[in-house]
């Protein structure tokens, strides 16, 4: 499926892609799903990149609140910008790194249906239309959703292949 233009195709998607991922790692031993990756990634296990997918998510939960409110939100978060990004994630990485991977997992599960639930509540205009909210630029609310959940689980999948590999 392409890129979601209207709500349907982004819950779809967005289901379909979370779905494949969890149904992917669940599929593994214990021993696969807490193996380190090969030296020279930044996320360093399948914990990692969950961790990282759930951050996301609550940073663009905390945008669209504040955003919704009319106030301008920190994107991507405090003190960072888009070239500093890699410099967030190894933040993100970092303050899960003692977190255990089923706790990951549930809180993953809970920002999931947080995000989905946002989805829900929007027309596909108040998801698509660009401009339609000053907190989003020349984009739209829906493809900052995109990026946080259907393009994200994707390029979650693909990194946990290659890296299992």
């Amino acid at each position: 499926m392409s890129r979601p233009t209207n709500k349907k195709d982004l819950l779809d998607l967005s289901q379909k892609n979370y779905s494949d991922l969890l149904a992917y790692i669940k599929s593994m031993s214990d021993e696969d799903r807490n193996r380190e990756f090969p030296a020279g990634t930044m996320n360093r296990n399948i914990r990692d990149v969950l961790a990282h997918l759930y951050q996301w998510h609550v940073m663009m939960i905390g945008w669209y609140d504040c955003g919704m409110k009319g106030e301008k939100p920190d994107i991507p978060a405090k003190g960072y910008t888009w070239k500093t990004t890699p410099e967030l994630n190894r933040k993100i990485r970092d303050e899960y790194k003692d977190t255990d991977l089923s706790t990951v997992l549930e809180m993953l599960e809970d920002s999931f249906a947080a995000i989905r639930e946002i989805i829900s509540r929007h027309t596909d205009e108040e998801l698509f239309e660009k401009k339609k909210y000053k907190w989003t630029g020349t984009t739209s609310l829906g493809a900052y959703l995109v990026s946080a959940t259907s393009s994200h689980y994707e390029w979650a999948l693909k990194l946990i292949r290659k890296a299992m590999k």
